[in-house]
């Protein structure tokens, strides 16, 4: 088996299976309770996809356009809120995927999920983990997608490429999180897309 391969399969083993989302509260709750917006949380979910490449895998990534309500201006995965008529926040995500940049269902082979995520603008994020096909061209929206671009998941599993910086917000410490600029340089990946991708370093670690 390939490295890729090995590392795919110990992923897999570390997910939520998609037959099973994690009903259970954000693993980030304690410390963004006092933030939160006082109603009932937003469903959303987001696509974490992997691309093979010679390189190694790959993690697509979004700039999100400056004119957006949420998040703007920021590094992102694909995603939103879940529907009604989607069937589940893996429905959702792949839903997403396909208005945001372009890929298609038959592009996207969905592995399991990540433990959901809240942010501070109301929504319970459950991230969705998924190959995807290398040959997809990325097809943004332009009224959400400033940029589609690739990060290598080698360097964002480094436990020494993310740093958690402590900030004074709303009246106390807080941290967050942040991948250091040689990990993809000209981009800051920090926040919720961090803190996602922290989470699934911390699962492959508990698997391995």
């Amino acid at each position: 088996m390939s490295e890729d391969g090995a590392l795919l399969a110990r992923l897999q083993a570390a997910l939520h299976p998609l037959d099973a989302p994690p009903a259970d509260a954000p693993w980030n709750l304690a410390g963004l309770a006092d933030l939160l917006p006082g109603t009932e949380p937003v469903a959303a979910a987001v696509l974490l996809g992997l691309v093979p490449r010679a390189a190694g895998l790959q993690v697509l990534l979004t700039l999100r356009t400056d004119g957006l309500r949420h998040h703007a201006g920021q590094v992102s995965f694909p995603g939103g809120r879940i529907e009604p008529e989607d069937a589940d926040a893996c429905a959702a995500a792949i839903r997403e995927a396909g208005e945001e940049v372009g890929l298609a269902p038959v592009q996207i082979a969905p592995l399991g999920y990540l433990d959901p995520l809240a942010t501070i603008t109301g929504f319970r994020v459950l991230p969705v983990v998924a190959t995807l096909d290398p040959g997809y061209v990325p097809a943004p929206d332009p009224r959400e997608v400033a940029e589609v671009f690739e990060a290598p998941l080698a360097r964002l599993l480094e436990p020494a490429a993310l740093v958690y910086n402590r900030i004074d917000w709303a009246g106390r410490p807080r941290e967050v999180a942040e991948f250091v600029a040689s990990v993809s340089p000209g981009r800051r990946i920090w926040g919720a897309t961090a803190s996602i991708l922290d989470n699934l370093r911390q699962r492959l670690e508990r698997t391995t």
